[in-house]
């Protein structure tokens, strides 16, 4: 994204300036008070995907955050929040971990069959490693500055990171932990993903591309055009009928074939996305907004067709998402953001209210 770089944990600018110039849309959206929120359960607010709220769980500190990675073996969610790294399960509610002393974190992933987890690190140029069982930290990579999101293949047992500012991927193996490829992507990447066939593909904010990597020499294969999607964020993978969804901040979402990267159609999306997932189980692909303050949900008629299913609301904010592929809970997390008066010159003019950060879990049943 074109915000700060250092600190991605920090809502976008663009869902800022909607912020300043919609005071009273912010202050409904932070004045919901989450149990009566979660109360909210009646027949007559679940739309056509069946998507409703089900549960909001209050989740400690007042730093930002970013992305999310959900384990359904453990049911355990991981939350990038500023510094730290928290750990809930889903299941229980109970904050079961949370693993520190990092500086300004990003995205996590998971490599069970060894036993780790990886945390990107923008401001300290770092991924972190950290033991699955204990939670706790084992060492680290050097990545190139502005390390944002991640993604694990398991074709090649290779972690690549996303740098933003430096415009490449920092490629370590899972095993080792030891950098073994440093990639050029001619871009500001954001999110990636992996088709588990040793193939990854990266959204380019800066060129509206998308980039696909061969996962074992490490080399870029192809590069498509987004158009019309211009600053693409969120990305996720139909693996099965090779179809990219590229979540892009002109409110769109690109539908694109993963073969030949020709773009087969785009739908309409809310405004200020950041994360896009797709469930085969339900064959929906979902787009969290956090300016609009929905969630997007896009359904696969066909591998060429597909329709907008509806826009269920959620919360100011709510722009980074996990999704459990065996339920079809969705995860997604937001605070109160509130203007800050008169600020001190080179500040942000922002802050998050504190005690406000929580967790929203919405399901169908």
């Amino acid at each position: 994204m074109k915000h700060e770089r250092s600190s991605r944990l920090l809502i976008p600018v663009t869902i800022l300036a909607g912020v300043f110039l919609c005071c009273a849309a912010v202050r409904a959206a932070g004045n919901r008070a989450p149990r009566a929120a979660a109360a909210r359960q009646d027949s007559a607010a679940v739309g056509p995907s069946g998507y409703h709220l089900l549960k909001t769980i209050p989740i400690p500190g007042d730093t930002f955050w970013d992305y999310l990675k959900f384990q359904s073996s453990t049911h355990r969610l991981f939350i990038t929040h500023g510094t730290h790294v928290v750990v809930v399960n889903v299941k229980t509610g109970k904050i079961i971990g949370d693993i520190g002393g990092m500086e300004a974190i990003h995205g996590v992933v998971l490599a069970p069959e060894f036993n780790r987890g990886f945390v990107t690190d923008g401001r300290a140029a770092k991924l972190w490693i950290f033991n699955l069982k204990t939670l706790k930290v084992v060492g680290f990579a050097p990545t190139d500055r502005d390390a944002d999101g991640d993604v694990y293949d398991p074709a090649s047992k290779r972690v690549f990171t996303m740098n933003g500012d430096s415009h490449t991927s920092t490629v370590v193996d899972a095993k080792t932990g030891k950098v073994v490829g440093h990639i050029e992507l001619g871009g500001g990447p954001e999110f990636p993903v992996t088709d588990g066939r040793g193939h990854v593909y990266a959204n380019i904010e800066t060129t509206s591309e998308i980039v696909e990597i061969n996962s074992h020499t490490m080399k870029i294969e192809h590069r498509w055009p987004l158009a019309p999607g211009k600053s693409p964020s969120g990305l996720a993978i139909d693996a099965k009928h090779h179809i990219l969804f590229s979540g892009c901040h002109n409110g769109m979402m690109v539908i694109m074939n993963a073969d030949t990267g020709k773009v087969i159609t785009t739908e309409p999306i809310g405004r200020g996305v950041d994360a896009t997932r797709f469930d085969p189980g339900t064959g929906y692909a979902l787009a969290s907004n956090g300016f609009s303050g929905d969630l997007t949900v896009i359904h696969e008629d066909s591998p060429t067709k597909f329709h907008v299913v509806e826009n269920v609301k959620t919360e100011f904010g709510a722009r980074t998402m996990a999704l459990d592929p065996v339920t079809h809970d969705i995860f997604l997390v937001t605070a109160k953001i509130e203007r800050i008066p008169n600020p001190p010159p080179h500040t942000r003019p922002f802050r998050m209210v504190p005690g406000t950060f929580h967790l929203l879990i919405f399901g169908r049943e």
